[in-house]
């Protein structure tokens, strides 16, 4: 098993890897993106994300983390907003899932932040093994474009 840092050879990986997500997460039907806008926001002039992927010994893709920049003002330091972590069912409980962790913690001195769906057990369960603890309190917004009241 091998981390590394996705390239733009990967972006079709990438994708296929972003709808068996989106397909686990009950949520097929919300992927939308463009494949040349993806890379271009991935692997383009100023990536707005970054990509690790999660090999099996003989090169096959076995999962992926996709993360971006965050900076706390309390903390007063960068940290990594965790955007997706997906490991393919078939190689779920192999330790990839740990290696990603692992390697996105190891890009940042700061926090490390995700969401979690509210029924994935096994996903909790998981990350309560890494030590990691639900924020309490908090509430998560989201504001779409084109949503501004007129």
């Amino acid at each position: 098993m091998s981390i590394r840092e996705a390239t733009a050879d990967d972006l079709g990986e990438i994708a296929a890897l972003i709808h068996e997500l989106a397909a686990y997460e009950r949520a097929a039907d919300e992927v939308a993106f463009d494949l040349d806008e993806l890379g271009h926001h991935l692997f383009g002039p100023a990536p707005a994300a970054w990509v690790l992927v999660a090999e099996t010994d003989p090169g096959r893709v076995a999962g992926l983390a996709l993360y971006f920049p965050t900076f706390s003002t309390w903390l007063g330091r960068p940290g990594i907003w965790l955007e997706d972590l997906f490991v393919r069912p078939e190689f779920r409980g192999g330790g990839h899932g740990r290696a990603l962790f692992d390697a996105v913690r190891d890009r940042t001195e700061g926090r490390v932040e995700w969401a979690v769906l509210d029924w994935n057990e096994t996903a909790i369960g998981f990350y309560r093994s890494l030590g990691a603890e639900p924020v309490d309190g908090w509430t998560r917004y989201r504001w779409l474009p084109g949503s501004v009241p007129s």
